[in-house]
């Protein structure tokens, strides 16, 4: 199954956070993140670990693709 993204590029803290929330309210089984800075990655990444999932981080272009799963 594909996993839903969220385009989070661009947008200040805490949004792409409150997004990813959302994301995962409709899709528990996990969501895939695009984030601009570092400071949204590493805030992204602890919200996501703070609430059991894993996390894989991967450079795309000059932004991180957050791939959140079970």
């Amino acid at each position: 199954m594909a996993l839903k993204t969220v385009d989070a590029r661009g947008r200040a803290c805490p949004e792409p956070v409150l997004l990813t929330r959302k994301a995962l309210e409709t899709s528990p089984e996990g969501v895939q993140v695009l984030v601009s800075s570092s400071v949204s990655r590493d805030n992204v990444r602890r919200f996501a670990a703070s609430r059991g999932y894993q996390i894989e981080v991967q450079h795309s272009g000059e932004d991180f693709l957050l791939i959140i799963t079970r």
